[in-house]
């Protein structure tokens, strides 16, 4: 990745967490995430136990819970889902606050609601005690694919630029009376990202074209270097 081109989950601190190696957080979270989905739903005190590390973790790294928490909301369709399974599950029938809701479909959701929020809350600390190149130098560490690590790394330092153009052409779009929100211009819109899509994919091949023409092999010298924008 070029210089410069950091990601908006991190939080820019000094703590343990930040300072230990991103090979050992990987092994670290990957641990912690096999526990969380294999603990049986029938001993709901683990789910307490494994929250409370997680939590000792973020205090541990001084991460406002203020900064982690909005980012959440990208849980959102789990939360949905966790609610409507008691709603459209079979089995014995219970009634919760004066609603009749499946009993196994309650537990079944509840089960995946906590589990979910535990994976994202790890996942977005993660995130914010760790710099991308880092995760990078620790998942090469780790034995990852060098094309794999390779593509994570490029769709990281492209990410802004795919997102900044494709606030410019929501700009242009406003400016000439198309609300995108409005279902009368989802065809305007269904376009719009086509092109962007087919502008995302040409820049790619540039990008590529370019590589080949400095020596590119399919290896790259660092993961810390990136590729300029052509």
């Amino acid at each position: 990745m070029g210089a410069g081109h950091g990601h908006r989950l991190y939080f820019h601190g000094h703590s343990a967490v930040h300072r230990a190696p991103s090979h050992l957080k990987l092994l670290a979270l990957l641990a912690f995430m096999l526990l969380v989905v294999a603990t049986p739903r029938q001993v709901p005190w683990l789910y307490a136990v494994e929250a409370g590390v997680l939590v000792s973790v973020v205090l541990l790294s001084r991460v406002p819970l203020t900064y982690l928490l909005p980012r959440m909301v990208v849980e959102l369709p789990f939360v949905v889902f966790a609610v409507l399974v008691p709603f459209i599950s079979h089995g014995p029938r219970t009634e919760v606050l004066g609603v009749t809701v499946s009993e196994p479909g309650l537990h079944a959701g509840a089960a995946l609601l906590v589990k979910g929020t535990l994976g994202v809350l790890g996942s977005l600390t993660l995130a914010a005690t760790t710099e991308p190149q880092d995760l990078l130098r620790g998942l090469q560490r780790l034995r990852m694919p060098d094309l794999i690590v390779q593509i994570m790394g490029f769709m990281i330092r492209y990410l802004d630029v795919v997102t900044a153009e494709l606030g410019r052409m929501m700009t242009a779009l406003r400016s000439r009376g198309c609300d995108p929100r409005s279902p009368r211009h989802w065809p305007v819109l269904a376009r719009s990202l086509g092109a962007l899509f087919i502008r995302s994919y040409e820049r790619g091949e540039r990008v590529h074209l370019a590589m080949l023409s400095r020596g590119y092999d399919g290896r790259l010298p660092s993961v810390s270097s990136g590729v300029e924008d052509r």
